[in-house]
Order: C-alpha cells, then sequence, then structure tokens
C-alpha cells in the first residue's frame, strides 16, 4: 500500500533537520484574519471561465477519458480530439458572452448557502483573465463580455458579507514562456524569467484592484520549472504580504530549496493552512498537528468547472455535503463546497437545490457550525462532535436503534452535561449520566435520550449545556476484578 503526505505523516520531532534557506515567513498566525477563517465554516468555490462554454465536449463529442476533467479540456489528446484543438480552444475568448451572469446572484445564493467566503477562479490553467489585466491580451477586455468579472464578484460578495479569497493559477498554457520542465537554454531561461515578472505583476495588480481581497488560493505550482523557483517565490510571498498586510496564503504556493511543497523539509507549514485537503480530508484530527486548514469537495466526482453531461455520476446531495461538514468542523476545518457555472453563467439547478437545502439546515443548526469547532472527545459513532467553551454539540448522522446517544467523558475532565436539546427546535432532551460499572476505565458516559416521535428526516444536532461535575457524577467505589 503506498502512502502520501496527505494518508500518512511523520512527526516532526522524528525527523532528522536539515538546514533550511527558503522555509516559512510565518509561523502559525493567531490574528484577527486568521481568527475570522477559523470561524468560517463554510465556503464556496467557483470554478468558471472558458471552459465553461463546453461542458466537457464539444460539436457533440465528449472529452472525457481523453481530458483529465472538464476545466481541462484544452489538454485533450488522443483520437477524438478535434482537430488543431489547442487553437481552437484558444479563441474561445472571442466568443465569451456569459449574458445570463449576475455576480449578485451568485452571492444572495451562497449566503442562503451559508457560505462565509467564496474561492472564485482569477484565471485558470488556460491562462485567460477574468479581469482587464494591464499586462496580458488574454483577458475578458479581449471578448465579447468585456466586463472586469473579477470585480463584479468582489463587489458582490463583498455586499453580502462573505470574504473573498481570489484563485490563481500559476501553470499557464497560454503565456509563451511557461514550461513545465526547468529551462536549459538561453532563451528558454529567457522566456521563464518573463513568465515569472508576468506573474508577479498580475498578483500585485490582482491586491492593488481588489482591496477587499482577503487572501490567495494558489493552484499550478507542481511543475519542476516552478519548484526549481524557490527563491523567487520566497521574494514573492514576502511582496505580497507587504502590499496586504493580514493577506492569508495557502501552503500550495511555493516549496523549500529542497523541493519539499507545503511543509518544508522539516516538516513546517510553508503558509497559512493547509492547502491540500482537495476532494480528501484528514483521517484523524490528530494528524493535522494544529494546522488551520479547509477541505474544496466537488459535488460530482472530479469536475470543477461545468459538465453538460453527468449521466452515471454521482451527484452528491445536501445530506452528503451536511456530513462532509460537520466532519470538517469536528476537526476545526472549513468545508468549501465547489460551483461549476454553465456558459452562460447560471448555476445549475442541482446546485440550487444543494444552496437551499443545505443553507436551511445550516440556518438552524448555525451554533453548532460557526463558531464552534474540535473538541477532545472519543467519537462517538453516531456522527460528529463540534463545541465552544459552555456547548457541546453532536451532530447525528448514524441514529442509534436503542434511542439512546451515549458519550463518554474524562472522569478528571472538571465539565460535564447538565442539560440537553435539540439545536433547531430547542426541544428539552432527558439526558442521565450513566454508571456503566467498567473496570480500568476513567470515564463519566452520558446517556442522551431521543424521542422516538423525533422524526427527522436528515441529520440533528443535540446541544449539551456544561457545568460542573457534581456528586451524582461520582463513580462508586468497588472492588477490583482480580486477574
Amino acid at each position: 500500500m503506498t502512502t502520501s503526505l496527505w494518508t500518512s505523516r511523520q512527526p516532526r520531532d522524528a525527523r532528522p533537520s536539515v538546514p533550511v534557506e527558503y522555509g516559512p515567513l510565518v509561523g502559525r498566525r493567531d490574528d484577527e484574519p486568521m481568527r475570522r477563517f477559523r470561524r468560517y465554516g463554510l465556503g464556496q468555490f467557483i470554478h468558471f471561465g472558458l471552459y465553461s462554454l463546453l461542458g466537457g465536449e464539444y460539436d457533440g463529442v465528449s472529452a472525457t477519458g481523453a481530458a483529465p476533467a472538464p476545466e481541462w479540456i484544452r489538454a485533450w489528446r488522443g483520437p477524438t480530439a478535434p482537430p488543431n484543438w489547442t487553437d481552437t480552444y484558444d479563441r474561445l475568448n472571442e466568443s465569451f458572452d456569459p449574458t445570463e451572469l449576475d455576480a449578485r446572484a451568485w452571492a444572495r445564493q451562497a449566503r442562503q448557502m451559508g457560505a462565509r467566503y467564496i474561492i472564485f477562479t482569477t484565471k485558470h490553467h488556460d491562462g485567460f483573465a477574468l479581469w482587464p489585466s494591464a499586462h496580458s491580451d488574454y483577458t475578458v477586455a479581449n471578448s465579447p463580455f468585456r466586463r472586469d468579472l473579477v470585480g463584479e464578484v468582489v463587489d458582490a460578495y463583498t455586499a453580502e458579507g462573505i470574504d473573498v479569497f481570489l484563485y490563481f493559477s500559476v501553470l499557464d498554457w497560454h503565456h509563451p514562456g511557461y514550461t513545465s520542465a526547468v529551462p536549459t537554454d538561453e532563451a528558454g531561461r529567457a522566456g521563464w524569467q518573463d513568465f515569472l515578472e508576468y506573474t508577479r505583476a498580475q498578483l500585485l495588480e490582482l491586491l492593488e484592484r481588489y482591496p477587499a481581497t482577503r487572501g490567495l488560493w494558489f493552484d499550478g505550482t507542481w511543475d519542476a520549472s516552478w519548484v526549481a523557483s524557490h527563491e523567487f517565490t520566497h521574494r514573492l510571498e514576502q511582496e505580497l504580504r507587504e502590499k496586504r498586510p493580514g493577506l492569508i496564503i495557502g501552503s500550495r504556493f511555493r516549496n523549500d530549496e529542497h523541493g519539499a511543497r507545503h511543509f518544508d523539509s522539516n516538516g513546517a507549514l510553508l503558509g497559512d493552512y493547509e492547502q491540500g485537503w482537495e476532494r480528501k480530508l484528514p483521517a484523524n484530527h490528530e494528524m493535522l498537528g494544529g494546522n488551520d486548514w479547509d477541505g474544496v469537495m466537488t459535488i460530482g466526482p472530479n469536475a470543477w468547472g461545468w459538465l453538460r453531461d453527468t449521466s452515471g455520476q454521482y451527484q452528491k446531495t445536501a445530506d452528503d455535503l451536511i456530513d462532509l461538514l460537520m466532519r470538517c468542523r469536528s476537526m476545526g476545518g472549513n468545508l468549501v463546497v465547489n460551483f461549476g457555472p454553465d456558459g452562460s453563467g447560471r448555476m445549475t439547478a442541482h446546485e440550487g437545490r444543494i444552496a437551499e437545502q443545505l443553507g436551511a439546515w445550516v440556518a438552524a443548526n448555525a451554533d453548532a457550525v460557526y463558531d464552534a469547532g474540535h473538541v477532545d472527545l472519543d467519537p462517538t459513532g453516531l456522527g460528529w462532535l463540534t463545541g465552544d467553551d459552555d456547548r457541546l454539540f453532536l451532530t447525528v448522522v448514524n441514529r442509534p436503534v436503542t434511542g439512546i446517544a451515549r458519550l463518554r467523558f474524562p472522569a478528571d475532565g472538571g465539565r460535564l452535561p447538565v442539560a440537553a436539546r435539540l439545536l433547531d427546535s430547542g426541544r428539552a432532551l432527558e439526558m442521565r449520566i450513566t454508571d456503566i460499572g467498567y473496570d480500568l476505565d476513567a470515564a463519566v458516559y452520558c446517556d442522551v435520550v431521543i424521542p422516538a416521535d423525533v422524526r427527522a428526516t436528515r441529520a440533528f444536532v443535540i446541544e449539551l449545556a456544561l457545568g460542573e461535575a457534581g456528586e451524582s457524577t461520582a463513580k462508586a467505589e468497588r472492588i477490583d476484578a482480580w486477574m
């Protein structure tokens, strides 16, 4: 069985230390921007660009199986690819005109869903900029649309109280100086240097044009050419942070001089939060090592951009996303749900249902989602635990057939549940401390009775108020079991 950075981790203190000059620029932050990040809970990702005009196919021929995903359709190769495909794709800017796009409607829908931040694609791997960049002619300014879409999104979401993070792909198929390999000749090195300066200029331009931007979400930073540019990327991160104090940058932006990405060669996080949880989640809270993180998730199996034909592909439901949301929150992370509008700028009907149903659940159970985070208690098997200083929340995903939700607390923990209720309705629930009588088990068990007439059709939350442990929680004196 193979393991990876995201499935198996070696503790930092177990690794031999190596000299690192181009390591982290910041440690764990506890300023207001990062405290705000930890309270986001739920976010929205939007993938939109030239690929949205196609929906994973061209002229009636599907690229499924010949391109990694609909937003990667420019990389379509093989016998099904249309003739001169990359040239055809690169001219899509000439027909880019999403006439039904309304960023304000997107933002209202996101607020209804309960999203507190958005990650929006300013430029994907195809190099097409959704703002009128002064450093490229391959932008919305040279399309029938012409409008500054990034500006419209920033303004609309900010007006709804939703923080904006800008997605930016370093990988750029359109720029003539981009290369995946480290250039080896003078012309290649000159072209690559031109590309680096272009990338720097566009990133500084985004921060200058859109001062409401809270963070940058990077993609396409895995090629050997970028990895070898560690001195440049180290300086550029410094410059971005100086340009915008408080800016949040994920771990995907750069690497150290030894090629270590996301974490330096000694295991220290390269950025403000772990950015590697893409369509996957941590196995447990311990493997995160105290780092902040978010998990970005597609609704379908893989597509980030709009996919015209989803037949035969499972589409996640609101129930799936509630489960994933509370799993993230139980480990102190945020869930970011991806939406892929079609070529006209409209969200799909399924995305609309997701926003409505997920939003209704989050609104009814907000206390368990936003300001509640990880609690150091044993898993229950019933769902996910979150909490704050005075309350504990159990999101019941697997309803027990016994009608009893049992939670285990350390006997020396000091604070135990004193009352229980359903969070959405406020209905009081019977609660009792149960002395099971396990030997060598320094624990207190709390049983909450779930009435049979609670007819929940999806996950529900039990809120437990915490108070000081009293005499009723003391365990009876018993003889030890002789062995």
